[in-house]
């Protein structure tokens, strides 16, 4: 059973920041140069990225759990920990602090499109504060992935 969960702890962090990866500097950019209409590009990407939080939530919980279970008391000197614990953090205020803001900035500026409303520039900056979350949980999840090949490679 060790070694289910040993594996099952490299997967969530594979398909955690793996998927980051692919959604925030992949899939959401040809979005926006592959669609005309970037209303539509922007809800695809909104959508991928709350599917990727909702993927953040279940893979850091895990690996959270996980690391607790494991090392007991001495989880508070281990770095994959906080990193692990401060990407969660990250993905719950971007998923349930910053995104509400902007689906109610698009839904107060109906029936005109957010970038065509006076709503404009709160938008740009509470999508601007997104990113920073996101680009930061990112940076994140590539240092967990370097201290965890470490560890493998010692």
């Amino acid at each position: 059973m060790k070694g289910l969960s040993s594996a099952l702890f490299s997967i969530s962090i594979t398909v955690w920041v793996g998927g980051m990866l692919a959604i925030g500097f992949v899939a959401a950019p040809v979005l926006f140069t592959q669609l005309t209409d970037r209303s539509v590009a922007g809800n695809l990407a909104g959508t991928m990225f709350s599917v990727i939080s909702w993927v953040g939530l279940a893979c850091g919980t895990y690996l959270t759990l996980f690391l607790v279970f494991i090392k007991g008391r001495n989880v508070k000197t281990s770095s994959v920990f906080w990193i692990i614990l401060l990407m969660l953090c990250l993905t719950v205020v971007g998923h349930f602090g910053v995104q509400p803001i902007l689906a109610q900035l698009q839904a107060d500026a109906l029936p005109s499109r957010i970038m065509q409303s006076d709503l404009r520039d709160r938008f740009v900056s509470w999508h601007r504060v997104s990113a920073v979350l996101f680009i930061l949980q990112t940076l994140l999840g590539i240092a967990l992935v370097v201290l965890q090949e470490r560890g493998r490679t010692r």
